[in-house]
């Protein structure tokens, strides 16, 4: 992977920060030059984007920054979105900052406002001049999804992107791009189980890595450089040694690495190195390839539910820390929707360990975490049952 030629700082939220993140934010402040750095707050794709702005600035300030709301949002009222969007003195004010903020909300909002069409506004470029400059771009939620060159506009439902849903304009569009343009963001992403969709929009747009951060949680990605901080963590995929079997009408995938990351935990995305949290290197290295290795879990579940909250990083934990050498679960809709592309295809998961697959488990007060490197996945598409079930019927007296 190239490392950007980009000198500013990118810092991706998953989204749903919770109280008590006020490391996330400081952490922007201080990437901006600390005590009253000027920040730009672009409450653009939120529904609410006064509630939404406020809350933003209102945070950074907290932090010692000196924010302000850019209004230039569609749902603002009382204010004339093409009239502001184009006046040179908000855009000089903006191109003065030393960070710009872009809301949660709708990422379509974001993009079809500072760049309709694809192409760049003045706005844009202005927002663009902070990167260069060395500034620092952050988002949470919409405002972390736009930062690939490609981005996820309005595809929620994984399962209809596994089964092949997946249209320019709709699914995906083009995004800001301030990231490596090798590679694709997602936020929301263990909550939600946007590995479903994560998946085959890689290999569909033709991505080698994928960065999915999780709710309450941030990525500082300087150049090739990411490092987590927040509350959770964030999942990176390499499909850098994944194959497909084309012959097989429903998307597939074998060997997908997969590599779930903590606060403190930083990865070199050029070189392909992770250096753990110092607190995780003082305790002992997993390995099940290892003579002697003895799993910490005992875990033998089958997930029944892949794709739900939290299911792939349970999975991945088990396959590190449990008994088995596979772990395997399931993607299917039981209740099919109207319209639904297969109703009876669904996908099994399946985990399993391969040379280089290692980590480290640390406790706290929250629990254990855990760094895990080098899960190998592969996606079988499989045929469900419909009905899954039917009820036992009673059996005749004896």
């Amino acid at each position: 992977m190239q490392t950007p030629s980009h000198a500013g700082t990118v810092i991706v939220i998953g989204g749903a920060l919770k109280p008590g993140s006020d490391a996330v934010w400081q952490r922007i402040v201080d990437e901006a030059g600390g005590a009253q750095a000027p920040i730009a707050v672009f409450p653009t794709a939120a529904y609410d984007p006064e509630r939404a702005g406020a809350q933003i600035v209102a945070a950074l300030n907290r932090c010692g920054a000196r924010a302000e709301i850019v209004p230039i949002a569609p749902h603002l009222a009382g204010v004339d979105l093409q009239a502001t969007l184009h006046d040179p003195a908000v855009i000089a004010r903006v191109a003065a900052c030393k960070a710009v903020f872009f809301s949660g909300g709708a990422q379509e909002y974001l993009v079809d406002t500072l760049q309709p069409d694809g192409r760049p506004t003045a706005m844009l470029d202005a927002i663009r001049a902070v990167f260069a400059a060395g500034g620092v771009i952050a988002g949470t939620s919409a405002g972390a999804a736009v930062m690939s060159r490609v981005m996820f506009r309005d595809a929620m439902d994984n399962l209809a992107v596994l089964k092949g849903l997946w249209r320019a304009g709709q699914e995906y569009d083009r995004g800001f791009g301030f990231v490596d343009a090798a590679l694709l963001v997602d936020q929301h992403f263990l909550k939600r189980g946007r590995i479903g969709r994560m998946l085959p929009a890689m290999q569909a747009l033709g991505y080698r890595l994928g960065l999915g951060v999780d709710e309450n949680a941030a990525v500082v990605i300087q150049g090739a450089l990411l490092e987590v901080i927040g509350g959770s963590g964030a999942v990176l995929v390499d499909l850098g040694e994944a194959t497909h079997d084309a012959a097989l009408p429903a998307f597939n995938l074998r060997s997908a690495r997969l590599s779930y990351l903590e606060p403190g935990d930083r990865h070199d995305l050029a070189s392909g190195e992770t250096t753990p949290a110092p607190h995780k290197l003082r305790e002992p290295r997993l390995d099940p390839a290892a003579p002697g290795f003895q799993p910490g879990q005992q875990s033998d579940r089958y997930f029944l539910d892949i794709l739900g909250d939290g299911c792939i990083l349970c999975a991945m934990t088990q396959l590190l820390d449990g008994p088995a050498p596979e772990v395997r679960g399931l993607a299917f809709r039981a209740n099919p929707r109207p319209g639904d592309l297969a109703p009876d295809i669904g996908f099994e998961f399946r985990l399993h360990r391969g040379p280089g697959l290692c980590g480290w488990r640390s406790g706290g007060v929250a629990g254990e975490g855990y760094t895990v490197l080098g899960a190998r996945l592969d996606v079988v598409p499989v045929r469900v049952a419909s009905p899954l079930f039917t009820p036992l019927a009673a059996e005749p007296p004896r």
